[in-house]
């Protein structure tokens, strides 16, 4: 008899299962929203599938008559721009002193119990310091952004470039190769696929980071939008933007495992014989 753990689905049972989860959970909410407006029509805490269409329709395809734009794609360009501009800061940051703790010595026993601290500290918890030093526009998000991203990358980083074999440095040390060589060409090649994972899983915090900002402090975004509307408890906005940001961040993380799957495909076969 064939275990159930050497069992595989297919390309259209990998669909199927896939997609399982989504349909059941749109198939619940759509009875849960019938039952409450059966009792009471003018509820909207769940609104009907048909009502958040018209309200998608309405702010992503009709100018906003006291502004002239699209205002969703208006709200995804601003959150986009913020994003990554806070990620490109925070990942840049990680690959140089990530790197350099990870292989120098007196960088690693000088910068490690700094970043170490630095990754305790909750980036909520000093928002209001960001919005005072580097006041409401654009600064204090993408710094919000850094603050709650880089600490981890750089970690994280640190770690895997230290736990690269020994013998390798020390050939590459025997081949006259200086540190910048070694840097150049030993570590850095191994630790980029490894660094856009760690941004892969660093992009749930980073879209809360984000959001966070833009509901204290912002005139657009889409986390600005989300906590305008609910005032007035616009739940037919409020379940698409969510949606939306969420298919966002899927397509981020499906693009960057794309790009190492393209570039680095030594990467999934080495894991694959380990």
């Amino acid at each position: 008899m064939r275990r159930i753990i050497n069992r595989r689905p297919g390309r259209g049972g990998i669909v199927f299962w896939g997609a399982l989860p989504f349909l059941g959970a749109a198939a619940l909410y759509a009875v849960a929203s019938a039952l409450r407006l059966a009792e009471n029509p003018a509820d909207k805490l769940l609104p009907p599938l048909s009502a958040m269409a018209a309200a998608v329709a309405r702010i992503a395809f009709t100018p906003d008559p006291r502004t002239g734009d699209y205002l969703m794609w208006a709200d995804t360009l601003a959150s986009l721009h913020r994003l990554g501009l806070g990620l490109g800061v925070a990942t840049a940051a990680a690959l140089v002193i990530g790197i350099a703790m990870g292989l120098i010595p007196y960088v690693r026993a000088g910068l490690s119990p700094f970043v170490a601290i630095l990754s305790m500290v909750p980036p909520m918890a000093v928002l209001p310091v960001l919005f005072i030093v580097f006041g409401l526009d654009e600064l204090s998000k993408v710094v919000l952004i850094v603050v709650g991203v880089a600490p981890f990358l750089i970690r994280d980083l640190a770690m895997r470039t230290a736990e690269l074999p020994a013998e390798q440095i020390i050939k590459a040390q025997t081949l006259g190769g200086s540190t910048w060589q070694i840097v150049l060409r030993v570590v850095l090649p191994q630790m980029l696929p490894r660094l856009v994972d760690a941004v892969r899983l660093s992009l749930g915090p980073a879209w809360l980071f984000l959001i966070s900002a833009e509901a204290i402090a912002a005139t657009e975004g889409l986390g600005y939008r989300i906590f305008l509307v609910r005032r007035y408890l616009a739940m037919d906005v409020i379940l698409p933007y969510v949606a939306w940001i969420t298919l966002l961040a899927f397509v981020s993380d499906y693009l960057l495992r794309l790009f190492n799957a393209r570039c680095f495909p030594w990467l999934k076969a080495g894991k694959g014989s380990a």
